[in-house]
């Protein structure tokens, strides 16, 4: 028996249309942001601010699987969160994405069960 509480919550970001190929779109919920990639390897979704300076991931360039930030060109995987090039010293907490009937959907963790994976 699953532990309904750990499963995320689910929400929807948008259409398959609303993000292009290698590119990223801002979704805020609950007064948080979060970063919501299409990519070569599928749909992935990170926290949505740099870690370095706080500036919106969504204004940077996506280029494969990276996400550059626009302020000061960091650089983080974003299947994984992890840094990549500085000046960005700290990993970004990614959240599940799935895609059913066309809507792309964020997995969120459920209040008070924590925070990104």
């Amino acid at each position: 028996m699953t532990d309904a509480t750990n499963e995320p919550e689910w929400h929807v970001v948008g259409s398959l249309g609303d993000i292009d190929d290698e590119d990223v779109m801002r979704f805020d919920h609950a007064g948080a942001t979060y970063a919501v990639y299409n990519t070569p390897q599928g749909y992935f979704a990170t926290d949505g601010m740099c870690t370095h300076e706080g500036s919106h991931l969504a204004d940077g360039f996506v280029d494969g699987d990276i996400i550059e930030c626009s302020m000061h060109l960091g650089r983080f995987h974003i299947p994984t969160g992890q840094v990549r090039d500085a000046p960005v010293t700290v990993d970004l907490g990614t959240y599940p994405v799935k895609v059913e009937g066309g809507k792309i959907f964020i997995g969120l963790p459920r209040r008070g069960s924590g925070s990104g994976a």
